[in-house]
């Protein structure tokens, strides 16, 4: 009984210690809670404010990436027009279907490039350069085929810029072509130079069917040694393929064409080139 006693009074008097560490360790955690309450009331707003904006950025970006695809999109269409113009020439009407085509190019500048320059002047615009990289190597192809059938010459990115200074607020930074879509849509030119330099071979005129075959031969002895040192150059590996089958065709039409006279002679028939 003593002993139980005992033990019960050594209980009672430890319990107000235990009851002071306990309540001072409430005190601790409660104080604890209330410092991270205060910190995070002072972060969220900072941080709602930040997330807001990034929010508000992307859906702005991609807003303007549809426009950007949209207008890509009426460039490409526009310009393929331009190159099919260009394709009604021969020989009797050169000089008005090119002055067609001219005309054609200019308003696809004016009214469809113009739009893709007035979203994407005075911004980065290498982050939205795959939403419109296609129309502008479609317009690169147009401008250059143009030039090459009214000139015999090859159009430079420089002289394609020039054209698009006027569409540019001079307080912006200018929107350009870069080095990289002009030389993709120079390799789509080929293509459009091997169909018209059959068309020609079947007029007869070899002698300008063999002066584009010497200028996309040109073009393709260059490109080899630019190709491997592009950045993103799958597309280009891709184009230079057919650009090379392209010189093929060409080639082996000018042959073809250039054999009827002897394979007439040597079985006695008459030909008319």
């Amino acid at each position: 009984m003593l002993h139980s006693l005992h033990k019960f009074s050594l209980f009672m008097a430890s319990k107000p210690q235990r009851l002071h560490q306990v309540a001072e360790t409430n005190f601790q955690g409660s104080a604890k809670r209330v410092r991270t309450m205060v910190t995070s009331t002072a972060i969220e707003p900072a941080m709602k404010d930040a997330f807001t904006g990034y929010a508000e950025y992307l859906n702005d970006l991609n807003d303007k990436r549809e426009r950007v695809v949209k207008a890509s999109r009426d460039i490409t269409m526009n310009s393929k027009k331009v190159i099919f113009q260009v394709h009604r020439m021969s020989k009797f009407n050169k000089v008005e279907v090119l002055e067609k085509a001219e005309k054609d190019l200019a308003a696809v500048t004016d009214q469809y490039v113009s739009r893709l320059v007035k979203e994407l002047q005075g911004t980065d615009f290498w982050k939205l350069r795959r939403a419109y990289s296609p129309g502008i190597q479609e317009y690169v192809e147009a401008a250059t085929f143009c030039c090459f059938c009214k000139n015999g010459t090859l159009l430079e990115l420089d002289e394609i810029n020039k054209t698009l200074l006027p569409l540019n607020d001079p307080s912006l930074h200018p929107m350009q072509i870069n080095v990289l879509d002009y030389l993709l849509g120079l390799a789509d030119l080929t293509g459009e130079l091997m169909r018209l330099a059959i068309g020609r071979i079947s007029d007869g005129e070899l002698e300008f069917a063999e002066k584009i075959c010497k200028f996309v031969r040109d073009i393709y002895r260059e490109l080899t040694l630019v190709a491997p040192l592009m950045d993103d150059n799958s597309d280009m590996k891709t184009k230079m393929d057919v650009m090379l089958q392209s010189v093929m065709k060409i080639e082996n039409a000018s042959l073809a064409l250039n054999r009827i006279p002897q394979l007439c002679h040597d079985h006695g028939v008459f030909f008319v080139p």
